[in-house]
């Protein structure tokens, strides 16, 4: 049983490793392709963000360096999570929460629009990722751990 469930747990996170994997070897000096199209959603929800809260872009700020961030949430708690541990899932939850509304923003499209359907897909993909990450958490938590058992004492016999 141990082993199925690391290789379960394998399977689920290479999507987060190969995809770390593919922007850590593509990422360049400019960050690369995954930068160039991360920075208009970027730009698209801060000001979202900015309207409804009055915060405002950090004047040094880099795409770059959040596309650093993300690879290393990514790289780290999928290595984290294979090896069965709360962290990993708790970094993956992390990245889901961040990346997820960024990157797949249906809603700002129209829904006759083929980017809409496309990107409301991608969403709720991330979304079943999510809920897998909560799934196991809420299992490793609800598994008690392993208890020393006293030993009863040995009537006596007289």
């Amino acid at each position: 049983m141990a082993f199925i469930s690391f290789v379960g747990r394998l399977l689920f996170v290479s999507v987060f490793l190969l995809s770390a994997w593919q922007e850590f070897s593509e990422f360049g000096v400019d960050g690369g392709p995954a930068a160039k199209s991360l920075r208009p959603k970027f730009d698209i929800f801060w000001n979202h963000l900015s309207t409804h809260t009055g915060l405002k872009e950090p004047k040094q700020f880099e795409i770059q360096h959040l596309l650093a961030a993300t690879i290393a949430l990514k790289g780290i708690g999928g290595l984290l999570f294979i090896l069965g541990s709360s962290l990993g899932a708790y970094l993956l939850l992390l990245h889901q929460a961040i990346a997820t509304p960024i990157l797949y923003d249906f809603y700002n499209y129209d829904p006759e629009k083929t980017e809409f359907n496309q990107l409301f897909l991608k969403f709720t993909q991330n979304l079943a990722f999510f809920g897998a990450l909560l799934f196991f958490i809420s299992m490793k938590a609800s598994i008690p751990k392993r208890q020393l058992r006293k030993r009863a004492p040995k009537a006596k016999t007289t």
